[in-house]
């Protein structure tokens, strides 16, 4: 997953809200006011306070996933003074080298694959990823994700093969049939869409390799494809700044505004025209200019809370999402529409876990945060060990790693040997136990170079780890509840 935590600890709805409760309205008209009047000249009864309040921290939860897709967005792909930009719209970006704590746009970055990723506007047209032939003891994976935080498709090892292949992304507004030359279709349910590859690196030595296969990924327009001429172009988009917590405070309304324009409710998307409704009782919609600063300080003190609680709840959610077994935090929180079946509370505890995880089919990431005992895990306090029986390891048809994250922020630790993770391919380099085990060791300072094999470095503090398990398998011994969930992590002990 590449995750998305660290822009969300934020002091939430409390001292900020607070304060801006004292301030007077601006010039403009109350936005709640206006929906309320629009709904008397309907004659429908206008919300109250204690409706607007619930209504809004539905929308709150519903919008979670889209503000922090669209902070990304900002960041990757808009922003060309940020540190984390990567290229225009419709243009893959290659990184030549894994994630490193430099790299902070997005929390749990995944640091065992070597990103390309594409951001999609599909308003004008669709546009086509062709795909290289891959070797098949190689993995590599493309995920489809929409502004929803939904993951609507796949191509790679595990969905498509390791063939190469020709693949339409279309938006939600085009009508058109799969031409000639073309895979498969692929529908966004918004007009926006990421596209993130993950391409298995072996080792250091392996990365001119990752970069020829990189080379083979490519991404036109449609008509481009096609050889016709260019769709004309789309209209400019005036793209608020993501400055700070705010969008998800109290200018979060303001936000989802924006981003529900580029979300219509059509296609499986129609199912939500009556929650959209609600929303747009409370002023909030496509099309609306919702501003905290203009609402009644009866609406102000109402919006704060709701934002408050609907963080709290998110919050909540993210930290009890899975089944613990062992210290870890195991189940799956990514997928489709299909998937989440309205549970908005779910996709948005999965955004703010680690926005942009994959279905479990093609990854599992159980996660800790404390030992086998419940205690939490802090490195400027303790050192610990994860022991792997002799043939227990975790049961993937890929492979499978470990990554040290600071617990405070959820960004990669830094280190003096640079190493941010353990994983499969590096299985021959380590020392196993007599009776044929692996056991990692687990702490902030080297044990010293003769062990350091099988060091993973931690943070002088809290420790946050993420296992991933990519493409498992489904029949036992298997992490999936296909297979039971017959296989377990091993818990954490700690050892000083």
């Amino acid at each position: 997953m590449i995750g998305n935590r660290r822009f969300l600890l934020m002091a939430t709805a409390g001292g900020a809200v607070a304060a801006a409760l004292l301030g007077g309205c601006g010039k403009k008209e109350d936005p709640i006011a206006q929906a309320e009047k629009k709904a008397a000249a309907a004659g429908v009864p206008a919300p109250g306070i204690a409706e607007t309040k619930a209504i809004m921290e539905e929308a709150y939860v519903y919008g979670f996933p889209m503000v922090a897709a669209y902070k990304a967005m900002v960041e990757f792909n808009v922003d060309k003074s940020s540190s984390q930009y990567k290229a225009p719209f419709n243009e893959i970006w290659n990184d030549s080298q894994t994630f490193t704590p430099k790299d902070t746009a997005i929390p749990t970055p995944n640091s065992d694959t070597p990103y390309s990723m594409v951001q999609a506007d599909l308003r004008a047209e669709p546009i086509v990823l062709c795909v290289p032939k891959v070797d098949k003891n190689r993995y590599y994976s493309v995920m489809l994700a929409d502004l929803y935080a939904f993951n609507y498709g796949y191509i790679g090892s595990r969905a498509t093969g390791s063939d190469a292949g020709c693949y339409l992304v279309a938006g939600p507004r085009w009508q058109g049939e799969k031409p000639a030359g073309i895979n498969q279709v692929f529908r966004s349910e918004t007009d926006f869409s990421l596209m993130i590859y993950r391409t298995q690196l072996f080792n250091p030595a392996d990365i001119e390799n990752v970069k020829k296969i990189q080379a083979g990924y490519t991404v036109q327009p449609l008509s481009a494809f096609l050889k016709q001429p260019a769709a004309p172009a789309a209209p400019a988009i005036d793209f608020p700044k993501f400055v700070g917590d705010d969008p998800f405070k109290t200018e979060f309304p303001a936000y989802l505004d924006f981003l529900l324009q580029f979300a219509p409710a059509i296609g499986p998307a129609a199912v939500e025209e009556p929650l959209r409704a609600k929303f747009a009782s409370i002023g909030i919609g496509p099309g609306k200019k919702f501003d905290f600063k203009d609402l009644s300080i009866e609406h102000k003190a109402a919006v704060g809370l709701a934002i408050k609680e609907g963080f709290e709840k998110i919050d909540k959610a993210a930290e009890g999402l899975g089944k613990e077994i062992n210290g870890w935090q195991v189940g799956a929180a990514f997928g489709d529409r299909a998937f989440y079946k309205g549970d908005w509370l779910l996709r948005a505890a999965a955004a703010k876990a680690g926005i942009y995880g994959n279905d479990a089919v093609e990854a599992m990431y159980p996660q800790a945060h404390v030992d086998s005992e419940g205690q939490t895990l802090d490195g400027s306090k303790h050192k610990y060990t994860l022991t792997f029986a002799k043939d227990q390891f975790p049961p993937v048809n890929a492979f499978w790693s470990i990554t040290m994250y600071d617990g405070k922020n959820q960004l990669l630790v830094d280190n003096p040997i640079n190493r941010y993770l353990i994983n499969s391919p590096m299985l021959p380099g380590m020392k196993k136990n007599a009776d044929g085990s692996l056991t990692l060791t687990i702490q902030k300072d080297s044990p010293g170079k003769a062990k350091e094999a099988n060091w993973l470095p931690a943070p002088d503090g809290p420790i946050y780890l993420v296992m991933r398990l990519y493409w498992p398998k489904d029949a036992p011994p298997s992490i999936l509840p296909a297979g039971e969930g017959t296989w377990n992590p091993p818990g954490l002990k700690r050892v000083q």
